[in-house]
């Protein structure tokens, strides 16, 4: 077999004409372990309505399933440059695979509450270590430009379809049994791991920094970038809460399969159009796509705080999901390329990090807080009405970003 090109050697000539086996067969590696961290959060939001009845556990208490794996992310992220200093990136990213998986067991097995929230902590953690360091070992492995920009190109994908693949899974697992949904991770990341250890390059640790410079926090763009990318997925994970909640109840009662299949507009949308998302950026900007990104979502919350009846599906539910889904569609690339535009090529390694931690914590922060709503509210419109007061905050942000002196493309 070709090996892989040693860091700074350039690519083989196999792997420049893009013939290089092994340079795909890791991509395929590190994608689909992109795709497992991405459909840990849709594929247990389906869920949570049956395990909660299951358990007998408050809404409350069930949402942390979904928050304490966020949590658990938000956690570690910004000591990931430490962990990969400290162990190496290739012996950290294959450790975290393998605790993911024992995780994954640990919580289809257990019946203890405590345990199934702290196996979702755990697969937080790993998620922390392996996703930031997927886009850090193609940056490595595949040396020339156009090679680089085509495997991040599929990586991104894996990383998008993953949330619509979760939602399609879980309709499916949990008329099984809901403990389908933590245990099906398992063989398939061993399996990775597997193919991991003979395809992931070995990097040096002195490639690796060891911590977070908190210097770059004073970079607007990426400050502005966090805090709306936080209001989009915080909003955004509030309401699918609310609405699996809702349509799991007496009043509606749809079997978890028609949940999934109802917040499809949600999610798929951006996974068909990751693929053109440059081509829109390129065309109109980071700074207006976020802050348009930022609107429609608002105006799905608004409508749906206005009329929160989830049937007739096609008059009430469905146009607010579709917004919702627009707004990643327009911005999610856009807020990506924006938090790190004007972040030089040696501090990305920390602007990254914290611009995940942020979104991560939105969901930390929201998620109880419309559960509390929920449970305590006699209506859903104060939970909504915090959703929507969410998504009005990262689109008032958003539009401080098209103040005259800052071009289409988002740079000064």
């Amino acid at each position: 077999m070709t090996a892989l090109p040693a860091p700074g050697t350039g690519p083989t000539r196999e792997g420049a004409r893009g013939q290089d086996p092994r340079l795909w067969g890791l991509l395929f590696v590190l994608s689909g372990n992109m795709v497992l961290d991405a459909l840990e959060v849709s594929v247990v939001l389906v869920a949570l309505p049956t395990i909660s009845a299951d358990l007998g556990l408050s809404l409350w208490r069930v949402q942390w399933l979904m928050s304490g794996f966020a949590l658990g992310f938000a956690a570690l992220l910004v000591l990931g440059p430490w962990v990969n200093a400290r162990f190496g990136r290739r012996r950290a990213y294959l450790a975290a695979m393998f605790v993911f998986a024992l995780a994954s067991v640990a919580g289809g097995l257990t019946d203890s509450t405590a345990l199934l929230i702290a196996t979702r902590v755990v697969k937080g953690l790993c998620a922390a270590v392996t996703a930031p360091s997927g886009l850090a070992i193609i940056s490595t492995a595949f040396r020339e430009p156009a090679q680089q920009r085509r495997a991040v190109s599929v990586y991104s994908l894996f990383g998008a379809a993953g949330f619509t693949t979760g939602l399609l899974l879980s309709g499916v697992l949990v008329e099984a049994d809901w403990r389908w949904t933590f245990l099906f991770p398992a063989p398939i990341a061993l399996l990775l791991l597997w193919y991991g250890r003979r395809l992931i390059p070995a990097v040096p640790r002195t490639q690796a920094r060891a911590s977070i410079d908190l210097t770059v926090l004073r970079d607007g763009r990426l400050v502005r970038a966090a805090l709306c990318a936080a209001a989009l997925n915080g909003s955004y994970i509030g309401l699918l809460l609310l609405v699996t909640f809702q349509t799991a109840g007496p009043d509606i009662a749809w079997a978890p399969w028609q949940t999934a299949l109802c917040l499809l507009p949600a999610c798929l949308p951006l996974a068909l159009t990751v693929p053109f998302a440059g081509r829109l950026v390129g065309r109109f900007g980071t700074q207006r796509l976020i802050a348009v990104g930022a609107l429609t979502p608002v105006a799905g919350q608004a409508l749906y705080l206005w009329q929160p009846q989830a049937e007739p599906y096609p008059a009430r539910l469905l146009p607010a999901l579709l917004l919702v889904g627009s707004g990643f569609v327009l911005s999610f690339a856009a807020l990506n390329m924006q938090a790190t535009a004007t972040i030089p090529a040696a501090d990305r390694g920390s602007a990254v990090p914290l611009y995940q931690t942020a979104v991560q914590l939105s969901s930390v922060a929201v998620l109880p807080l419309v559960a509390l709503l929920l449970a305590s509210a006699d209506s859903r419109r104060p939970a909504l009405a915090l959703i929507t007061a969410v998504g009005a905050a990262g689109l008032l942000i958003a539009l401080t970003g098209l103040r005259p002196g800052t071009d289409r493309k988002g740079q000064a």
